[in-house]
């Protein structure tokens, strides 16, 4: 089956801003927490939390390779199911998982009182939730063709 957007190219570059900022403060700051070596990553509990986040990014990455081989044969509007679910599923999946993940640590960082110092992990959640909403936005505004015209299309396009 195919799928196809109706979004409009403003929208478009809307959501890809936002959902471009979201995965790249997650991934930045996921860095970070390995580089830098935080204060809070002395918790047993916040070091597996930021193991834990490379796969919600894992998950991004996915969906970043997929859109960018899409953006590269000028794919767009028109997409098989498995491209749409690849792409912007697995971005918002990751999204997701991602914000779930940062949370996950902000709580246990909060209970062990280690709250002063996980500015990261609050960027790590906006970052996963920016990803999710505008990712899953455009996710969301992929509908399955008519069978007929889809059939067509894909004549076409092979």
């Amino acid at each position: 089956y195919m799928y196809k957007t109706d979004i409009t190219p403003t929208r478009w570059i809307v959501y890809d801003i936002f959902g471009n900022v979201g995965w790249i403060a997650y991934y930045v700051v996921l860095v970070k927490c390995f580089a830098e070596k935080p204060e809070f990553m002395q918790y047993w509990g916040l070091a597996a939390v930021a193991v834990l986040a490379i796969i919600p990014a894992l998950l991004m990455l996915v969906g970043l390779v997929e859109l960018i081989s899409e953006r590269i044969q000028k794919l767009d509007y028109i997409l098989p199911k498995a491209r749409v679910y690849r792409g912007f599923g697995a971005l918002s999946l990751g999204g997701i998982t991602g914000a779930a993940v940062a949370l996950i640590g902000i709580v246990y960082a909060l209970i062990v009182g280690a709250g002063e110092d996980i500015c990261y992990l609050y960027i790590m959640l906006a970052g996963g939730v920016l990803c999710a909403v505008f990712a899953g936005l455009c996710f969301k505004r992929y509908k399955k063709m008519p069978e007929a015209l889809g059939r067509e299309f894909k004549i076409i396009w092979n």
